[in-house]
């Protein structure tokens, strides 16, 4: 077919950097949706219940956790798990 281009050998094209950007893609969206589900916890736990100050905590560890997940080979959002478990606890407790 006139005008086809077969895209592993056309000039220009880096697979290698499309693979790279995906990947960061993903990792920056599996870190950044954790992030988000923290803050939304803390802002319920503080608009609901009334202790803004574990809010404000939520949030600080949820960029403190995104920060690790982002800097991780894989983007882990572990830290920012740990970080839910504690405010909840911490709620729970409170």
């Amino acid at each position: 077919m006139a005008g086809t281009t077969e895209f592993a050998t056309a000039t220009g094209n880096d697979y290698a950097e499309h693979e790279r950007t995906y990947a960061a893609v993903m990792k920056m969206s599996k870190v950044g949706t954790a992030m988000i589900v923290l803050v939304v916890i803390s802002l319920a736990i503080g608009g609901v219940t009334g202790p803004w100050w574990l809010c404000g905590l939520g949030v600080v560890l949820s960029i403190v956790g995104g920060v690790i997940g982002a800097v991780s080979q894989k983007g882990t959002i572990i830290p920012i798990a740990v970080a839910t478990l504690a405010v909840v606890a911490l709620w729970y407790v409170v």
